[in-house]
């Protein structure tokens, strides 16, 4: 079977009523870690709310989301101290393939991936952090000082190499990119490009009256978009806003979790569960 690309869209507005930054960021690192388990390649955080500037919450769940998903050998190169990781500590880890527990030279293999970042240039190339106790060298020369980049380790004995990747080799899993759209709902799913794009609300159809014909459109697609809005607002709200009717933006718009015993669903959590339950059904 081949790899689809799962895309997920989340509400700018996910964290506007959470007064305190720790909780802030507790809530963005569950819906980071629900990602990373359910192998989710992209999360787009989208402008929902026209009547609100949101680039403040918008700038803080990127920065939040593209932390957690750095491997931690990498995160003091790559992000200097700032407020908005001021409770960092706090934030799940991925444990992904690309989050290595080891950085003992003697575990790398020829043909292993990891992430790294160039430190400097050196006569025979550049000089690669990958997390181990030393670093590595890549003869490419292509690259500037403090890209990241993903590696294949191509030497082990002596000095250890490695060469350019792209993510899509990689055979594992390895993590998310993160894009804030700072437009709208609609300018979201439109960037996205997705073949199949599924909305969730409680005000969609039951996930089992549909399954049939969304497993259809779900094996023809090769990406697929799951789009949330937020507790206060969802997106059919969010639509109306902008001027449209949701099934003009989405080719589904389901309810996950039927029967809710709780008043609304927060959006960390219809993550899970949406993703949980297409998972099961369809598989990713």
């Amino acid at each position: 079977m081949d790899k689809k690309r799962l895309v997920i869209a989340i509400p700018a507005s996910i964290i506007s009523d959470t007064p305190h930054i720790r909780e802030k960021t507790s809530k963005v690192g569950l819906i980071g870690r629900a990602c990373a388990i359910f192998r989710v390649d992209e999360i787009i955080v989208y402008a929902d709310n026209p009547r609100e500037k949101q680039t403040a919450d918008l700038g803080f769940i990127a920065t939040l989301l593209n932390y957690l998903e750095t491997p931690q050998y990498l995160r003091k190169r790559l992000f200097k101290l700032e407020p908005q990781l001021q409770y960092a500590g706090i934030l799940p880890p991925l444990r992904t393939p690309h989050h290595p527990a080891s950085g003992k030279v003697w575990t790398l293999k020829v043909g292993d991936y990891r992430e790294g970042v160039v430190v400097s240039q050196a006569k025979e190339g550049l000089l690669v952090d990958v997390g181990t106790e030393q670093l590595a060298l890549m003869r490419d020369k292509q690259h500037a000082v403090g890209e990241r980049l993903t590696l294949q380790i191509v030497k082990t004995s002596g000095r250890i190499e490695v060469q350019a990747a792209e993510r899509s080799e990689v055979p594992d899993y390895w993590g998310y990119v993160v894009t804030a759209q700072r437009d709208s709902l609609t300018r979201a799913v439109q960037d996205a490009g997705a073949d199949l794009v599924v909305g969730t609300s409680r005000k969609g159809s039951d996930f089992a009256d549909v399954t049939d014909k969304l497993a259809e459109r779900w094996t023809a697609a090769g990406s697929i978009l799951a789009v949330f809005g937020s507790p206060a607002r969802g997106l059919h709200e969010i639509a109306s806003d902008e001027g449209l009717r949701l099934e003009e933006l989405m080719d589904f718009v389901v309810n996950t979790v039927p029967g809710q015993g709780t008043e609304t669903v927060r959006t960390e959590e219809a993550v899970l569960a949406s993703l949980a339950v297409l998972n099961v059904e369809f598989g990713f």
